[in-house]
């Protein structure tokens, strides 16, 4: 019988070297974005300086920097929560909630940087609605949609309007906080419970 050996080049234990430089460059462009410059401070060769990685290593990822960034700013974003489904009320709760949980991370204010840039960059603000934002926002429009077809709210719901009064009040409450403020643990049900006075059939 032959004996088993270990392979000669097994993978030492930890993170791929790959994933290592993948999270380098997201938190480089991250920190880059948040500095006083915003976009304007990020490029391709700012961000290999700080990841310490070569400009190769981010090209064979991204074709640009407008693509970087939109994924570095996703990165930010708490996925999407499992909906529960049993009324449009809950949902709505646990999707505003999701945007409570960004705040965990101090350079979610970055994202504003990216979008108060669309008069210079307007292809990177399109990109960033079209692939982060927009994908997101579209959960709740059908919650709401289905809502309506339920008749748990009003059949004359403007849905569009309905979605900026949950995320506009939602947003508020986050900008609205001091650096060092906490969102209160309620927060997305009064945000969503104000709202559906307005909403229910």
């Amino acid at each position: 019988m032959t004996e088993t050996t270990e392979p000669l080049c097994a993978r030492p234990p930890g993170r791929p070297r790959s994933e290592r430089a993948e999270k380098a460059i997201i938190e480089a462009t991250l920190d880059l974005l948040v500095e006083e410059a915003g976009v304007a401070g990020v490029s391709i060769e700012a961000v290999a300086a700080r990841a310490g990685v070569g400009k190769t290593t981010i090209y064979r990822r991204w074709p640009n920097k407008e693509a970087l960034i939109v994924d570095a700013v996703a990165a930010l974003k708490a996925p999407l929560p499992e909906l529960p489904g049993r009324s449009v009320r809950e949902d709505l709760i646990a999707l505003t909630r999701a945007v409570r949980s960004g705040r965990a991370d101090r350079r979610i204010d970055c994202v504003w940087n990216v979008i108060g840039s669309r008069h210079k960059h307007p292809e990177l603000a399109s990109k960033l609605r079209r692939d982060v934002i927009e994908p997101r926002r579209e959960v709740m429009r059908g919650v709401l949609r289905r809502g309506v077809e339920a008749g748990e709210l009003r059949p004359d719901l403007d849905v569009e309007m309905a979605l900026s009064v949950i995320v506009g009040a939602m947003t508020m409450q986050v900008q609205a906080l001091a650096p060092d403020e906490e969102l209160a643990d309620d927060v997305a049900e009064r945000v969503v419970d104000t709202a559906m006075r307005g909403f229910a059939a």
